[in-house]
Parts: structure tokens; C-alpha cells; sequence
């Protein structure tokens, strides 16, 4: 299989990076600029794609790599500060730009340059830099700039280096997914030979290789993760596989019910249900600080999950719904540690399983969702929006009770009720309800009533990095708020949170 490298100079793209290349039916993996030359190079890429970064390519603390990269034979594409660091690395000169430029700038283009090849000659691109090529190093030509940036991109035909200033993975970048087409299909010659049902096909006799006759546990949550992966392993073990469903009282409403429905309906496999919602809410109770519900909730699962394998399997294989990112935010293997992820679990010393299977590990969000669609999950379950771990555990604000998350489950189904009616749900990234622990004086029936506020919150985002408060239409706002307050006993208010992220985050907590 052909593959392209991303290699990582801590920047913040460098997951959409890999991900606009896979797009183009071409398998991408990101590895840290800490990676051996030898390592990279008895992989084989077809091309490598050097991120940006927040650094100086001058500052000795700032992320470097040998010039020998640029000798392999092996095309390379530097973005922004890998713009910077090819220039460096092969003695250009780098200067603090006199106009610093940042966000939407106008860009002329060569009509020569293979990179940019069905561009116009000018269009807008996404700069984010304080530095720039003030010289290209010898043997190269300037085949970009900016009314700011003399070198907006550069290259070698001749050895096969190129770069550009600007950011042509972000969708401010109006013919970036062309330039990375032209990249990888005109310089490096790839063929686009990645695409999912060939993954499910690979995938599924893998497993089959790997499991033998053997069982397989996995902890399906419900989420879209955990949930594709036991399709996956269904379609190559069947009845070998257990999942075991952790119902904590803390999901929105009837969703355990429907996890459960999907599963045992249209999956060959056994499925474990525990209900425990009062052992969660024992736990919780006269707890209100979010860190420490976000700790009991995520301790006492892992206490009823392992309790569970250890009282019914051993000598199998212990699954995970973990994907690509969880790896790379978890530092597992080459990545740098960002944090510990939930999908990748430590195993209780006593419980020993023959190995670990992570089917999803090699995937981003976007592609486990089209696998799911190909093994006929549901959509609700396929695109089902983020969920905390902790569930509504951490949207109701303060102490976790039964009557209160029932209360949340009610005001948030109507909120996903009127929202699917209505065919705004593709609109938006994510929303949901959330109860802060506000108490209002209303008017209910003639009688004065002194009651629970709920909040809105719904935004709109490509990568969840920023995100904007949704304009969701007043008519379909006031519907909402009139069936809460009509349907939902104990509420009699309703508010829309309007902040962005930054400052806000999505969740409230």
C-alpha cells in the first residue's frame, strides 16, 4: 500500500494535514520530527509533508531535523515552518517579516509550477506567520507570493522540494485540497489506491488471523468508536465476541434501550448489559465539583467493567474502539504525550487477556463514520455527536441526581426532536441541553412558580478547534423552548448560549 508521511513540527494542523491527504485515497500517517532518518526510510513513503509549527527556525529549542530527509529521493512538501526549515536546512535565509501576515491574503501563483497546476493565478490562501523566506536556498525558484511574503512558496523540480508559506490544508485556502492533489498525485505520483471497503475487506481477514478460535471482549460504550469496532469484529468473529454495555444512567434518554436494540438486532455477537445507575448516583452524591465527577464516573465504569471480565472471561483478546488520534494524543508509540486518552484503557494486573485488539487504530473520526456506514450501523448511531465520557453527568452543573438527569434527558430529547424535524440537524456540529442549577421565578397557570432554567447550546465548527454559537432560526428556537417548558415538569425557562469557542469551550463543563 502506498503511504504518505506526515512528519510533526508541533503544529496544530498536523492531524487536518493527514486527513486532507486521505481525502485523496492516499494513506497517511503522522510520526514526530524525533522519528529516525532510518525508520523513515525503510517505510518507503511516497512523499513526506513537513507541518507547521509555532517556532523560529533559529531558536536552538525549536524542533530541527538532519538535511539528509531532503536527499532520499523522496519528494517533500514543507508547510509554514516546514517552509522555514527546508529554506534553513539547505542555507536560505530566514528573516522576521517586517509585515506580519495572518489570516486571509491574497496570493499570486506560477502558472509553471506543478504544485500549482488548475490553480488560478491568483486566490486566497490562509497565512499564520511572523517569520518568512527572506532568500530561497540555490537551485531554487519562487513560484508564489503575497504582497507581504516575497516567497510564498519555492521549489527544485530537480530534487523533487517544494513549499509553501501559507496553510493549503485549511478550508480558508480556496484551492488547497488542489495544491495537496497536485502534490501527491503530479510530484509523487501516487494512485489513490486507499479507499474503505478495501479496509474493511483487509481488515476483517486480519482479525480473523489474529483471534483464531479464540473470544474477544470488547466495552462498547455506544459511542461511534467503540460502536464501529464491534460491527467490525462482528463481521469477522460473530459469536466469538462479547460486549459488555456499561449503562450508568447518565446517557441521554432511551439510549441505552436503543444501543441495545441495534446491537442484538443486527450483530452476530453476545451482548452484556449492567444497569447501575444508583450504584453511579451513590457515588455522586453531594459531589459538585466537574473534576471529580469526571474522576468517580470514570473510576466506578472501569470498577463495574472489570468486575465484570473478571468474573466471566479470560483468555481471549481485550478490544478497543481506540482510532488514530487517541494514539497520537496519548503518546503511544512515537507521538509526543498530549494526554491520556479514554479509548485507551489500563488493564488491572490480575485479568490477563492473550492480547489487544484496536481494529479503528489506523483511522480518523471521519473514516471510522463511512466504515460504519458501509457495515449498516444506523446513522443516529454513525453520526452520532460527541458525548462526553462522563455523559450528562457533566451538563447537569452541580450535584448528579436521578430526578435532575431525568429532567435533562426530557428537555434534551425534545431539543433533538424539534432539531430532526426540522432538517437543521446537518447544520450543526453539535447541541444539547444543559441544566445549570438555576432557579427562576415564572408564571405558570396564573400561579407563581420558582423553577429549574434550561440552556441551550449548539455550534457550528470544522474541527472543533474553534467553534461558533449556531443561528439557529427564532421560529424553530421559540418551538423548543415552548415544548420544554409545556413537557418538562420542574422547568420553566429557557436560554441560548451564545459564546463562541474561544473563550467558551463547547461543554460547560
Amino acid at each position: 500500500m502506498e503511504k504518505v508521511l506526515v512528519l510533526d513540527f508541533g503544529g496544530q494542523y498536523n492531524q487536518l494535514i493527514a486527513r486532507r491527504v486521505r481525502d485523496q485515497h492516499v494513506y497517511c500517517e503522522i510520526l514526530p520530527y524525533t522519528t529516525s532518518l532510518s525508520q523513515i526510510k525503510e517505510a518507503g513513503y511516497k512523499g513526506i509533508i513537513f507541518t507547521g509549527g509555532p517556532n523560529s527556525v533559529y531558536l536552538e529549542s525549536s524542533p530541527h531535523y538532519t538535511a539528509d530527509i531532503l536527499n532520499l529521493g523522496v519528494p517533500v512538501l514543507g508547510i509554514c515552518y516546514g517552509a522555514q526549515l527546508m529554506a534553513y536546512m539547505l542555507n536560505g535565509a530566514i528573516s522576521q517579516a517586517p509585515n506580519k501576515e495572518y489570516g486571509h491574503v491574497e496570493v499570486t501563483v506560477s502558472s509553471e509550477s506543478l504544485l500549482f497546476k488548475d490553480i488560478p493565478s491568483k486566490s486566497i490562501c490562509w497565512m499564520s506567520h511572523t517569520d518568512y523566506i527572506s532568500q530561497a536556498p540555490d537551485g531554487f525558484t519562487v513560484s508564489a507570493s503575497t504582497a507581504n511574503c516575497p516567497c510564498a512558496a519555492m521549489e527544485s523540480v530537480s530534487r523533487g522540494l517544494y513549499s509553501v508559506q501559507f496553510h493549503p490544508e485549511v478550508t480558508h485556502s480556496e484551492y488547497g485540497n488542489q495544491l495537496l492533489h497536485n502534490f501527491l498525485f503530479e510530484i509523487c505520483g501516487c494512485s489513490g489506491d486507499w479507499v474503505m471497503d478495501s479496509f474493511i475487506e483487509d481488515t476483517v481477514a486480519r482479525l480473523r488471523e489474529q483471534i483464531g478460535d479464540r473470544g474477544v471482549v470488547l466495552g462498547l460504550s455506544g459511542g461511534v468508536d467503540s460502536s464501529v469496532a464491534a460491527a467490525l469484529l462482528s463481521k469477522a468473529v460473530g459469536k466469538q465476541l462479547t460486549c459488555v454495555f456499561v449503562d450508568q444512567g447518565l446517557m441521554r434518554k432511551d439510549e441505552g434501550d436503543f444501543v441495545e436494540e441495534t446491537f442484538t438486532r443486527l450483530f452476530d455477537m453476545n451482548f452484556v448489559r449492567i444497569n447501575c445507575q444508583e450504584q453511579f448516583l451513590s457515588k455522586l452524591k453531594g459531589v459538585v465539583d466537574p473534576e471529580d465527577k469526571r474522576k468517580i464516573i470514570g473510576t466506578e465504569f472501569y470498577k463495574v467493567f472489570w468486575d465484570e471480565i473478571r468474573a466471566r472471561y479470560s483468555n481471549g483478546f481485550f478490544a478497543q474502539g481506540t482510532i488514530y488520534p487517541d494514539r497520537i494524543e496519548s503518546g503511544k508509540g512515537d507521538a509526543a504525550t498530549i494526554k491520556t486518552h479514554h479509548n485507551q484503557v489500563a488493564m488491572p494486573s490480575d485479568i490477563q487477556f492473550v492480547g489487544i485488539v484496536e481494529p479503528l487504530q489506523d483511522l480518523f473520526k471521519d473514516e471510522v463514520r463511512r466504515v460504519g456506514e458501509k457495515l449498516g450501523i444506523p446513522r443516529e448511531l454513525v453520526w452520532r455527536q460527541p458525548f462526553p465520557g462522563p455523559g450528562l453527568g457533566v451538563r447537569v452543573i452541580g450535584e448528579v441526581t436521578a430526578e435532575r438527569v431525568k429532567i435533562l434527558q426530557e428537555a434534551d430529547a425534545v431539543l433533538r426532536d424539534e432539531v430532526a424535524k426540522s432538517h437543521y440537524d446537518d447544520e450543526l456540529a453539535q447541541f444539547f441541553a444543559v441544566l445549570p442549577g438555576v432557579k427562576t421565578v415564572g408564571v405558570m397557570g396564573d400561579a407563581r412558580t420558582y423553577d429549574e432554567l434550561i440552556a441551550i447550546r449548539a455550534v457550528t465548527t470544522d474541527d472543533f478547534m474553534t467553534a461558533d454559537w449556531a443561528k439557529i432560526p427564532y421560529d424553530l428556537l421559540g418551538r423548543i423552548s415552548n415544548r420544554i417548558i409545556n413537557e418538562v415538569d420542574h422547568v420553566n425557562r429557557v436560554v441560548y448560549d451564545i459564546t463562541s469557542k474561544p473563550p467558551g469551550t463547547v461543554e460547560w463543563e
